[in-house]
């Protein structure tokens, strides 16, 4: 059973890809932390559905092309003893989408590459990050990652 999953909002910006960050609310988990998207499955949602909802919850905007990088985040955490395997999206935005934040994020930032490690202290999250920006300068995605969301 899948229960979490990992969006990773971009958008083409003055030809370089920028990755969205958002920083925690004070009083959310990982409070104070830049972070891209995630969250929770709800009973009846397949993983890439909760992903779309969970962008459109914490960013208010819908991506206008969406995929599933072939990777996981994943990590142990010990409180709960606990493996975590999380499906990954990259959610490609409009450079000129107007981004509404929920109460989960105080403030967003675009940012490249090269500042990943500057805002990103997760090694799993900057990785894909990492990923996601060479696949996407690579123009190698595979059509059977791309969702159509779209009707």
């Amino acid at each position: 059973m899948i229960e979490l999953v990992d969006v990773y909002p971009y958008r083409f910006s003055k030809n370089q890809i920028e990755f969205f960050t958002g920083k925690r609310s004070t009083s959310k988990i990982y409070s104070g932390q830049w972070r891209m998207v995630g969250g929770k499955v709800e009973q009846g949602e397949t993983a890439w559905q909760a992903a779309l909802r969970e962008m459109k919850e914490e960013v208010g905007v819908e991506p206008v092309r969406f995929w599933s990088p072939p990777t996981l985040n994943q990590f142990y955490e010990p409180k709960n003893d606990t493996i975590h395997h999380i499906p990954v999206f990259a959610a490609e935005i409009s450079p000129d989408a107007e981004i509404t934040l929920n109460d989960e994020h105080q403030q967003l930032k675009w940012i490249t590459i090269e500042q990943v490690e500057q805002y990103i202290h997760w090694p799993e999250q900057a990785r894909i990050m990492g990923l996601i920006h060479s696949l996407l300068s690579s123009k190698e995605i595979l059509k059977e990652w791309e969702l159509a969301i779209r009707q």
